[in-house]
């Protein structure tokens, strides 16, 4: 294979890692503890051109818990939801959050630069600067009467997801549940209408990710934007209620939107078990799947990098340049592979942002 092309990434959840152990984030960023999926010095090993970096604000009762983790790895299951969360608490850390990623770029002596116009990200794809998007995995941390938004946006905040399955002020998701449709509940409220209205006025990309299909239909209905979802994969390959229909994936395409393939094993997997010990066959499937119904113009990845289970082939971010060796087998070429890797992010955001 040639020199692996740089990918750029839908999503992570790198910011959750810094917020649970702030003490040693030198270590975790800057020179690597072993953890995790990424660090600085992994990036730059596995050709990570940059991305969208998630606040998520965590439950009190995590999703991760080892109850749920069972549960996961042996379907049938469809795991509770969490409460909503109080929007005092959410601010505080998702500035946090936000403070973290300002930090990664200020320490990183000029490798890594928080973008918020697409000529900043095609100049770090040139110059070889790791670029972020700051994204927001859920809004709690924005009040009913918009105020927060106007500043997360003025702190670069440039991708929002209403919801991250739990219900917010604005909106429901999809419970975690396999085999399940993702018609799970009610759509957006009167308040997650205003914030698509919003959203499409300041040029923030809304992400349809965990939405169930009633916000997603509310958003297809709403927005004057293309429609992402920027970690998800084909629900008629593996039946997650994470996972979209065949008929949303049309709706995404007649938007102009795209979808970044989720590399969380249990929703790339038929079988829908959290584990990571498969083959390459379900990214193939669900890629052929996406592509076939979205274009090629509308796909992209969306990894979900230290939020999720990785196949074994993948393990870390020092495993993309595999990924595009297998593509290339499968029969991509070069063309493809520039849309699959960076190319098809930078045109959604072109026709998305205002700046």
């Amino acid at each position: 294979m040639t020199e692996p092309l740089p990918i750029f990434d839908g999503h992570n959840d790198f910011l959750l890692r810094l917020h649970r152990d702030p003490g040693t984030r030198d270590a975790i960023w800057l020179t690597g503890n072993g953890h995790g999926h990424l660090d600085l010095p992994r990036m730059k090993q596995g050709h990570f051109a940059g991305g969208f970096f998630a606040i998520y604000i965590p439950s009190p009762q995590a999703h991760d818990a080892p109850d749920y983790q069972a549960m996961m790895k042996n379907p049938p299951y469809h795991l509770p939801l969490p409460d909503m969360i109080d929007l005092a608490e959410a601010q505080s850390v998702a500035l946090s959050m936000a403070g973290h990623l300002a930090w990664m770029e200020r320490s990183a002596a000029g490798a890594f630069k928080v973008c918020t116009r697409v000529a900043e990200l095609r100049d770090c794809l040139d110059r070889g600067i790791i670029s972020a998007i700051l994204h927001m995995e859920g809004a709690e941390a924005i009040g009913p009467d918009l105020d927060a938004l106007y500043t997360y946006h003025a702190m670069g905040l440039r991708s929002l997801g209403p919801v991250w399955s739990r219900p917010t002020v604005f909106g429901h998701g999809v419970p975690f549940a396999f085999p399940s449709s993702p018609d799970t509940g009610d759509g957006l409220t009167p308040a997650g209408q205003e914030l698509v209205r919003a959203c499409n006025r300041l040029g923030i990309m809304l992400d349809v990710s965990h939405l169930n299909e009633k916000g997603f239909n509310d958003i297809a209905r709403l927005s004057d934007a293309p429609i992402v979802a920027t970690h998800c994969n084909a629900h008629a390959v593996s039946a997650s209620s994470r996972n979209l229909t065949d008929r949303q994936l049309s709706v995404i395409r007649d938007s102009g939107g795209m979808v970044g393939l989720n590399f969380a094993a249990g929703f790339l997997r038929p079988d829908g078990r959290k584990s990571g010990d498969m083959t390459w066959d379900p990214i193939l499937r669900h890629l052929d799947h996406l592509i076939a119904h979205l274009g090629e113009d509308h796909v992209g990845f969306g990894s979900d990098f230290d939020g999720a289970t990785l196949p074994d082939p993948i393990g870390d971010v020092t495993g993309l340049p595999g990924l595009q060796a297998v593509l290339m087998d499968h029969g991509f070429d070069g063309a493809l592979m520039k849309k699959l890797c960076y190319q098809n992010w930078f045109a959604v955001l072109d026709r998305t942002w205002k700046t």
